[in-house]
């Protein structure tokens, strides 16, 4: 009799379900996983979006660089004159005039065939924190010639060019300006060193072939 008693003392007990106390543990206990759970998640989101951001701007800092690279090794000593007909340099740059560096280069595409050296002029500028490179259509410039630009890299604070010549001797403008009928002559390295605000400095240096 009494143990038939507290069997269905117990099964009523068991029926009555999760006491306050437990409802409040167990709601407590959900809270914190699922809190847990959501940091997780959205720290891998946010993992997720700055790979996502570096690696798109590596692929940006790359082509800029390949630019860079294809030019100054594909350099030919070939002097050309500006809009006012004066005399440039072949490879030209310094830290003064609009352009940081300009030269020509060999290697202008045709795939039209069109009747045109395939010789081209361009250049690099430094405009509102962007690396702009530009191109002109004629080696010999007029006033009615504008050169076409692209942008290769944003977010640029501060660029400088070093110009090494067959002594590997540093120079930092070209043509050395010590040099006579230094026009058609090329260094044998150019130096690139960008300080890009958020990946800070990068150097390159890209041989020139003779």
């Amino acid at each position: 009799m009494i143990r038939q008693l507290r069997s269905k003392l117990s099964f009523r007990q068991f029926q009555n379900g999760f006491t306050l106390l437990e409802l409040l543990i167990s709601m407590s206990i959900f809270s914190i996983l699922s809190l847990m759970a959501y940091s997780g998640l959205q720290e891998v989101i946010n993992t997720k979006t700055h790979t996502e951001v570096v690696s798109k701007r590596l692929v940006q800092l790359q082509q800029a660089f390949m630019f860079i690279g294809r030019d100054i090794e594909q350099a030919v000593a070939r002097s050309v004159r500006n809009g006012f007909g004066e005399p440039e340099a072949a490879m030209q740059g310094s830290t003064f005039g609009r352009e940081i560096l300009t030269l020509t280069r060999a290697g202008y595409s045709n795939p039209l065939k069109i009747k045109r050296s395939n010789l081209q002029r361009v250049g690099y500028r430094l405009e509102d924190d962007k690396l702009l490179r530009l191109n002109w259509r004629m080696l010999d410039q007029d006033f009615e010639q504008a050169s076409q630009s692209r942008e290769l890299l944003d977010k640029v604070e501060k660029i400088e060019i070093r110009y090494f010549d067959e002594k590997a001797q540093p120079l930092d403008q070209w043509p050395d300006p010590l040099l006579n009928n230094g026009n058609d002559k090329l260094p044998h390295a150019v130096e690139f060193k960008i300080t890009l605000e958020d990946m800070g400095e990068i150097r390159r240096l890209f041989s020139v072939v003779h």
